[in-house]
């Protein structure tokens, strides 16, 4: 699932997928608000229930809080 999330950030920014860590911050990829709420978008569409926290905020804590759902 992290890669999979790693997958569509670096589609939606057009930018290569090694460029991104899984333990790295959205911020620190240049996501915002907008942004995430885009993510979330992606993944429902994918069937997966998402709600963020300001606690998730990794590509890590994002896939494991869709794993505990």
């Amino acid at each position: 699932m992290e890669q999979k999330i790693i997958e569509i950030i670096a589609e939606y920014q057009g930018r290569p997928v090694e460029n991104y860590g899984v333990d790295q911050k959205f911020t620190e990829m240049g996501l915002d608000s907008l942004d995430l709420a885009e993510l979330v978008i992606q993944l429902e569409n994918e069937g997966l229930t998402v709600e963020l926290s300001p606690e998730i905020n990794t590509p890590a804590k994002l896939a494991s809080a869709i794993k505990n759902s």
